[in-house]
């Protein structure tokens, strides 16, 4: 079984700068309380988030059987599942392309993909959860 390392929360140098650059206000420091809303303007104009955390029992049913797949490698239902996830918009930390990879998070109803999402860092065996197609994330916490 995977166990992410516990992280506080970070906030990346591109969206640091971004924050400057645009006159933007910035959330996500360590130990602050969450904040509703964007922070700033990431690359491609999505709103770059903080990155939280959510326990793996407040995960949606669906994230478990996700995250149970990637423990098994596969079998995944969609093709994308397994691809290199940019992370364009900036939220996750920054990290060399191959270090995320994305997984699809199947929504009830939903005659496509839906916008939930897995990531995965390699190197730290992180799992981050997203349930608005990256705009902002939430680090899996297997303790709680």
């Amino acid at each position: 079984m995977r166990i992410p390392p516990r992280i506080t929360r970070l906030v990346s140098a591109s969206a640091l700068a971004a924050a400057f650059l645009v006159g933007g206000s910035l959330t996500g420091v360590a130990n602050a309380a969450p904040q509703q809303g964007p922070a700033v303007v990431g690359p491609a104009g999505f709103s770059v988030a903080s990155v939280g955390d959510i326990c793996y029992s407040a995960l949606p049913s669906q994230a478990h059987d996700t995250l149970r797949l990637i423990a098994k490698n596969g079998p995944f239902p969609y093709p994308q599942d397994g691809t290199v996830f940019q992370n364009r918009e900036g939220v996750l930390p920054k990290q060399s392309t191959g270090y995320y990879h994305e997984y699809t998070v199947k929504t009830p109803g939903s005659s496509t993909r839906g916008a939930r999402r897995i990531v995965t860092g390699e190197r730290g065996q992180e799992d981050y959860y997203t349930a608005d197609h990256y705009r902002s994330f939430d680090l899996v916490d297997r303790g709680c």
